[in-house]
């Protein structure tokens, strides 16, 4: 493994964005957008008619956790079919590995690749944040490491499922019983404690959860469960976590 090489695979991801990138616009920037609206304006007004969560505003209290969320749907994504296409349909990652890659050049190219592209979409919406509900600038751009911590504790493992199976109906399986249950349970809408008791120690093993505390607590100041290292650790043992089980299984898979 040489960093250099792992940089031309994350060249590689770039080169392809500039032809792609008018395909993410919806689901990147002008999703969380309108979701930002719906939910934190819409019916935020609603919630704040009986008194937001901790005294602040809906929108405000709900923006820190969507910046936290929008990073695991960006690390998913990008994760799950884009890595399905180079290890199954087109192939991209044997080519890559007659040239002078290896599988771990690979892998440690895709994340520097997708941790880019979290940055990118965090950073749209902290601006968002700040003009629709209000954030303190300096607050909701420093969420913006919670997000990145937040998405690559998702990229190693979301490669690693891909990586073990042939159809992407596993794809469907896994955003349909593990992104969109994290995206409701984990505290983004509404908090862990509302839950029924048996779930919330549930939630707490979700890196999603520690995200969005994090992210909440360096947005508007609200104190977390755990003390914030106890979060920042959780999140960074997840990810390298990841990163080693996807380097072994490409080399399962990849190398004959």
């Amino acid at each position: 493994m040489s960093t250099p090489t792992a940089i031309r695979v994350a060249e590689s991801g770039w080169r392809r964005y500039k032809h792609t990138w008018r395909a993410s616009l919806f689901s990147s920037f002008i999703n969380p957008v309108m979701l930002l609206l719906a939910m934190g304006v819409g019916l935020g007004s609603l919630v704040d008619r009986n008194g937001g969560p901790g005294g602040l505003p809906y929108v405000a209290w709900l923006a820190p956790g969507l910046i936290a969320n929008i990073a695991m749907q960006t690390a998913a994504g990008e994760s799950a079919y884009p890595v399905m296409a180079g290890m199954r349909w087109i192939k991209s990652y044997d080519a890559m590995l007659a040239g002078p890659l290896a599988a771990s050049d690979i892998v440690l190219g895709h994340f520097a690749w997708v941790s880019f592209r979290i940055v990118q979409v965090t950073v749209v919406f902290a601006a968002v944040s700040v003009w629709l509900a209000g954030v303190d600038p300096l607050g909701a751009f420093a969420a913006t490491g919670a997000g990145l911590l937040t998405g690559m504790a998702f990229i190693g493992p979301v490669t690693s499922y891909t990586a073990k199976f042939n159809s992407d109906t596993s794809l469907s399986n896994l955003f349909r019983y593990v992104v969109v249950p994290l995206f409701l349970f984990s505290g983004v809408f509404f908090p862990i404690t509302q839950l029924p008791g048996f779930m919330q120690p549930l939630a707490w093993l979700t890196p999603l959860w520690h995200g969005v505390e994090l992210s909440r607590w360096l947005a508007i100041g609200i104190d977390t469960t755990f003390a914030p290292l106890v979060h920042v650790g959780f999140l960074i043992a997840v990810g390298v976590a990841g990163i080693i089980a996807a380097i072994r299984l490409f080399e399962m898979r990849l190398i004959k």
